[in-house]
């Protein structure tokens, strides 16, 4: 492989950036632990076929067409790092924003998501371990920044389970005080997210500059790609489920729009802050909800041309 400028590229934080990244994540998995409702799951039995359709294209489909892109594609072993990391994070509370807008089944999204969560709050960092490790040059990456498997996996299961473990104790014990700060909790823990991670792209400013105009468009290139086939998987898993119209819509955007904010806090603040991989999550993040919104503009051109 040639010489990248993202071979030297490492985003810069600081201590204090560090721990609040710890903090908005702990956050987040408190506030989706707190929304979370037995009705969420109701769609196991309601709605079988399109349900398992998703957790399957979302939980195993994904990371491994991100795998089969990576041998495929060759990207930097750093971009292959955040595409799969983004690939094995569980769908966001965007992912239903766009589905209600996109006139699909809301209930539907609703539950993928909260399965997808709780998935991903215990078995995230060892699905994580699996494809970095199984991708060649991302397991020779891990060797050159001197990754400790055994501190990956306490640290990251630490930062997501012990959270929602602790929420769910809490909206058992205590479900109106906890129904009341639920919300308000969830847009604290984005907004600290979004103050950290502009106070990081502020500090590695120049250090993005240096990576030239070629470099940026590939990572561009690299995150529509990506995101592009995470849609086809959600409209292929619809397909093969016999999925209705809303169905499929719900089945696209779950398995198109992940967490990337999750991705973000794990790039930065367990694995070393690898240029190529915080930047092409960070894209992701962007470009994703472009995409999300360009979909709902779309079915909703649909009903209207068939009303």
């Amino acid at each position: 492989m040639q010489p990248s400028p993202l071979d030297d590229f490492i985003l810069i934080m600081s201590e204090p950036a560090k721990i609040g990244l710890a903090i908005s994540l702990f956050i987040i998995m408190l506030s989706v632990a707190l929304s979370l409702r037995l009705s969420h799951f109701t769609q196991v039995k309601d709605n079988p076929k399109p349900f398992f359709a998703g957790v399957i294209a979302q939980l195993i489909g994904l990371p491994l067409a991100t795998f089969l892109l990576c041998i495929i594609i060759s990207p930097h072993p750093t971009i292959a790092l955040g595409m799969l990391i983004v690939a094995c994070c569980p769908g966001g509370t965007v992912s239903n924003l766009l589905t209600v807008l996109g006139r699909g089944n809301g209930a539907l999204s609703v539950s993928l998501t909260a399965t997808s969560s709780l998935f991903a709050a215990f078995m995230a960092p060892i699905t994580i371990l699996f494809w970095i490790s199984i991708y060649g040059p991302t397991a020779v990456l891990l060797k050159t920044i001197e990754f400790s498997v055994s501190e990956f996996l306490v640290n990251t299961f630490v930062l997501l389970a012990a959270p929602l473990t602790l929420g769910m104790i809490a909206q058992s014990r205590f479900p109106n005080a906890m129904n009341k700060i639920s919300k308000p909790l969830s847009l604290i823990a984005f907004l600290l997210l979004f103050v950290i991670i502009g106070i990081a792209l502020y500090t590695n400013w120049d250090g993005f500059m240096k990576l030239g105009l070629s470099t940026l468009f590939l990572l561009v290139g690299f995150t529509v790609l990506h995101n592009a086939i995470a849609f086809a998987l959600g409209l292929f898993a619809a397909l093969l489920s016999g999925a209705n119209k809303y169905d499929r819509r719900s089945l696209i955007m779950e398995v198109g729009i992940q967490n990337s904010g999750l991705a973000i806090v794990i790039i930065l603040g367990v694995l070393s802050g690898l240029g190529g991989a915080a930047a092409i999550i960070g894209l992701w993040g962007t470009w994703h909800i472009i995409a999300g919104l360009t979909l709902v503009a779309i079915f909703r051109a649909q009903d209207r041309a068939k009303s």
